[in-house]
Formats: C-alpha cells, sequence, structure tokens
C-alpha cells in the first residue's frame, strides 16, 4: 500500500514538475518576440511621426514680408507646427541662434529672402527649413533664388552630424554598464559612489578623446565637452546603481529599460525634441540620454547655450542616485536580518 501511495506521490510531483516547466518553456519562447515588439515599437515609432511641433524659429526684415512667410510655412506645416520670433534684423537673428533661442530663421529684405540655419543645432531641421523655405519663394516668384547661411555649422569631420548622433548609444551603454557593475556587485556605500564617480569621469574623458580628438566629430573646449559626456554617464550609472541599492535587481533592471529603451529613442538627439510628438520630446529632455545629448551639443557648438536646463537634469538624476546608493548602505547596516545571517553562517562553520 505504502508502494502505491509512494508511487502516486513520485507521479504527481513529476507531472506539477513537468506542468512548470512548460509554463518556463512557453514562457521563455514568447520572451524574445515580446521584447522585440517593444523596443521596436519604442524604437521605430518616434521615428515614424516626425513633425515640427512648436519647433522655435526666427523671422527678421519688414513686417510686411515677414508675416507672408510665417503664414505661407504656417499653412504648408499646420497651425501648431512653428513658435515663430521675430527680430528686428539680420543680426539679431544670427545671435538668437547662437543662443539656441531659435533653430534658424528668415531674413527678408531689399536683397531677397536668406534663410540663416544652425546645422549643428539639428542637421535635420536644418534640411526641413532649407527645403520648405526654397519650395515656398519658388512658388512665390520662380526666379527668386533662397540664400542659405549655415550659422553655425557640424564639423568638417562630420558634416552630417552622423557620428555626433551615435555617440549617444555609447554613452547609455557605458552609464547602464558602469551601474549594473557596482550596483549588483558591490556594497553600496562611499566606496560603491566614489567608484561611481572615478569610472564615470573616466568614461567621458574617453568619450571626448574618441568623439573630437579622433573622429572630430565635436568642437569646443575639449575639456569641458569631456565633463559634459561624464555628467551623462554619471547620471544613468547612478541612476542604474541607486535603484539595485534600495530596490534590488528587479530595480536596477526597471531602471536599465527606463533609460535605455524609453530614454534613449525619446531623447531626439538624431533629429530635434521638437520633432518628435509633444509628450515625446518633453519626457525624452526629462531623462539622461536626452539632457546628456543636449547638453554635449551645447557645449560642443554653442559654447554651452542652452545648457542650464539638461544641466539641472543631469545633476538631479546624479544626486538622486548616489543618494540611493548611501541610503542603500544604511539600510542594509541596520538590517537585523544581515547579523543574523553573519552568525548563522559563522556557527555552522
Amino acid at each position: 500500500m505504502s508502494t502505491v501511495s509512494s508511487g502516486v506521490s513520485s507521479g504527481v510531483s513529476s507531472g506539477v514538475r513537468s506542468g512548470h516547466d512548460g509554463r518556463r518553456l512557453w514562457a521563455a519562447t514568447l520572451f524574445a518576440p515580446a521584447l522585440v515588439a517593444v523596443v521596436l515599437a519604442m524604437f521605430a515609432w518616434p521615428a515614424s511621426r516626425l513633425a515640427p511641433h512648436d519647433l522655435p524659429i526666427g523671422v527678421a526684415g519688414p513686417e510686411a514680408l515677414t508675416t507672408g512667410i510665417a503664414q505661407g510655412l504656417t499653412e504648408a506645416a499646420g497651425p501648431d507646427a512653428f513658435d515663430v520670433h521675430r527680430y528686428a534684423d539680420e543680426v539679431a537673428a544670427r545671435e538668437a541662434i547662437r543662443g539656441r533661442e531659435v533653430y534658424g530663421a528668415v531674413v527678408a529684405g531689399p536683397d531677397g529672402v536668406s534663410l540663416l540655419t544652425a546645422s549643428a543645432a539639428s542637421p535635420l531641421v536644418s534640411g526641413l527649413m532649407t527645403q520648405a523655405l526654397t519650395e515656398q519663394a519658388a512658388g512665390a516668384d520662380p526666379a527668386m533664388r533662397l540664400r542659405v547661411v549655415d550659422v553655425v555649422p557640424t564639423t568638417a569631420d562630420d558634416p552630417r552630424g552622423v557620428v555626433f548622433g551615435s555617440a549617444l548609444l555609447p554613452l547609455v551603454l557605458a552609464g547602464l554598464v558602469t551601474g549594473a557593475l557596482f550596483g549588483l556587485r558591490a556594497r553600496p556605500g562611499v566606496k560603491q559612489a566614489v567608484a561611481i564617480l572615478v569610472s564615470s569621469a573616466l568614461a567621458g574623458l574617453v568619450v571626448a578623446g574618441i568623439a573630437q580628438g579622433w573622429l572630430g566629430a565635436l568642437d569646443g573646449d575639449w575639456w569641458v565637452n569631456a565633463a559634459a559626456a561624464g555628467l551623462t554617464v554619471l547620471a544613468i550609472a547612478a541612476a542604474v546603481a541607486g535603484a539595485a541599492a534600495v530596490i534590488g535587481v528587479a530595480g536596477a533592471g526597471l531602471a536599465a529599460v527606463l533609460l535605455m529603451v524609453v530614454g534613449n529613442p525619446l531623447s531626439g538627439v538624431t533629429s530635434a525634441p521638437e520633432l518628435l510628438p509633444r509628450w515625446a520630446g518633453i519626457t525624452g529632455q526629462l531623462l539622461p540620454p536626452g539632457a546628456g545629448g543636449t547638453l554635449l551639443r551645447g557645449t560642443s557648438f554653442f559654447d554651452g547655450a542652452g545648457g542650464g536646463r539638461p544641466l539641472v537634469v543631469l545633476g538631479v538624476w546624479a544626486v538622486v542616485g548616489l543618494t540611493c546608493v548611501l541610503l542603500g548602505a544604511l539600510r542594509r547596516h541596520g538590517d537585523p536580518v544581515e547579523p543574523a545571517r553573519h552568525t548563522a553562517t559563522a556557527a555552522a562553520g
């Protein structure tokens, strides 16, 4: 009788294990397609919806001419496409572009119409404005020639800004790896925070050395660019390590997904935040990848103009993340479970 009961119990246990194994197998089978769907949607969807949303542009010259130009652009792109700023003359418009108030400006004068662009701010926006104004000028007067002046160009080694746009992903990966390594393999505390700071600073130096010193994709002060890149890595690494210290492995994973799957495609580095859907552009600039890209663009080409807000965003992420690392150390130190584990281990030994 006992033999029969044992056999029945063994069969039931085997069936339960088989059921668990089957569910795990199905879960593992569906994980890759689900992951691909989420990542592809987050990366491809913003790119498929690129269009100006309150894109700041300037107009300068006689009001009668600039009003007609502004109305033409609005009719072509939509009522909420552009945020038009008016300037007294071309000099004021150029200063506004260098100060990152606008992406470009249309200047009307007795000699015709000029388009001032800043490919360093966004090669895509510069191209879109050139195309739109060229078509409008041709429609108004086929003989009119549009003069295009790139006020703040990209570097000669990266005329289309391709290398600059590609530099964000290594920054994000460096931050994620740094945060995961120190957050999951080292105890939270002052030493971990210092290690994250040092590693992030070194990563910033490497980025500036390669992107500016070797590839020539960045301009401006080398040390300032290195600091901007290092702060970006620090904000990401501190967020991941801080989440690991307070929540654990799951927290580090959630932080990594937020910064890579959401923050990277919504950064607007390869286009412009104002070309993304409004909520996406705003959200992207509140996350370290978008803020870091904006800050690095400002230090590289605009003497730091427009860098105040992204600097604050990165600073908040870095400070909060490092604070969580320190709080995680205090929590573990005050956890009564940890001394009990050490005592039990010593007694077993």
